[in-house]
């Protein structure tokens, strides 16, 4: 993969054309933050739209620099001769409206104010994400995607994205996701959000000019890694390990599980925004598009389905990726299933990117032969 460059989309500066969100309220200017990858062709139609999970953002693949030693969060999937090959699409990823890495969210100026807006920010729903990125598509000339895919959250936005604007969109890859949030999926959201709020330093979200809530949202982080892994993961990888011979019969770190979640736990607070981890998990709680949601006015049912599972994921099981097939087989859309033997939970959708390559490049193939 060639040296990549964060690109930014500004839009919504004339306080008569603001963006108006599903909540009722408006923001503007707002600003997207995206990365591409490959080249349009003439058609214009040889896109792929790439949507990212809770903490990821637009750097999907490459690197900004020569230097650099670790690449973009899907690299593995995207780039020449690889599923999403560079050679023949034109791949595009922006950071979510909400996020903190480029685009406009919580930690943004708000320019009625001068200082970050903080909870000030409107509350968002993966609607308005869609909305903000087709904004972005228009300004990329670009007619028709091939394709809209991501895991996770990114597998929720790709399902959005089909439901607001299913006439240019060829294709759908939802990866270990769902349609809607269950009561435990909103139930671990809200255990992870009141961890930031209950932080000394989370100031009701003003917390910009002094110290941040980084317990908060390490603790948050800690929560959402249980169930990223699964049960018999975590036994073949920590056990009962200790770091010393011994027990040390005190409240410091010692179980080898106690040390990796503390340390997933503190990576991410130099990198992400607490109050972008309140506004996105909230977000994840309104999505549905469960049953009829999923299918608008204008579509023709030529949309074609690949929806991949991983058996040993439990935070979005495959019996919810079931649900989602049997809709849309029912309703007759081409769709095609796979459920992947994995020991890595959710997090496989990360890891195991031999095996989604492999169905990702076919499915896709055919796809474009079809034209």
């Amino acid at each position: 993969m060639e040296i990549v460059k964060k690109k930014y989309l500004s839009f919504a500066g004339d306080p008569e054309e603001r963006m108006h969100l599903e909540s009722g309220q408006a923001i503007g200017p707002v600003t997207i933050a995206y990365e591409v990858y490959g080249k349009l062709n003439h058609r214009k139609d040889n896109s792929i739209l790439i949507f990212h999970s809770l903490t990821m953002d637009s750097h999907a693949a490459g690197s900004y620099q020569k230097t650099d030693k670790e690449k973009g969060w899907w690299d593995g999937l995207i780039g020449p001769g690889k599923a999403f090959d560079t050679n023949r699409y034109f791949i595009i990823c922006s950071n979510v409206l909400g996020g903190c890495k480029g685009s406009t969210g919580p930690s943004s100026i708000d320019p009625s104010t001068g200082k970050p807006y903080g909870m000030n920010f409107p509350v968002i729903t993966l609607q308005d994400m869609v909305k903000a990125q087709k904004i972005l598509i228009d300004f990329l000339g670009v007619k028709e995607l091939l394709s809209v895919a991501g895991g996770s959250m990114g597998g929720m936005l790709a399902l959005q994205w089909f439901s607001n604007y299913p006439e240019i969109t060829r294709s759908v890859i939802p990866i270990a996701s769902t349609w809607k949030q269950s009561p435990q999926q909103i139930a671990f959201s809200e255990v992870g959000r009141q961890a930031i709020m209950r932080d000394v330093y989370w100031n009701k979200g003003n917390y910009y000019e002094g110290p941040h809530p980084k317990n908060g949202l390490s603790i948050a982080r800690m929560v959402g890694h249980i169930t990223y892994m699964n049960e018999k993961f975590m036994e073949k990888k920590f056990s009962r390990k200790t770091r010393h011979r011994e027990f040390c019969f005190s409240f410091d770190t010692e179980f080898e599980i106690e040390q990796y979640l503390n340390h997933n736990g503190d990576s991410l607070i130099n990198r992400f925004d607490p109050n972008s981890y309140l506004y996105l998990s909230k977000a994840l709680n309104y999505f549905d598009v469960s049953g009829e949601k999923l299918i608008s006015s204008n579509n023709k049912k030529q949309t074609s389905f690949l929806v991949i599972s991983f058996d040993s994921d439990w935070l979005y099981p495959s019996w919810q990726s079931g649900e989602i097939v049997k809709f849309l087989i029912a309703r007759g859309f081409s769709t095609t299933y796979y459920e992947i033997s994995s020991p890595y939970g959710h997090d496989a959708f990360l890891i195991e990117l031999k095996k989604e390559a492999k169905l990702i490049k076919k499915f896709l193939e055919k796809l474009d032969n079809t034209k």
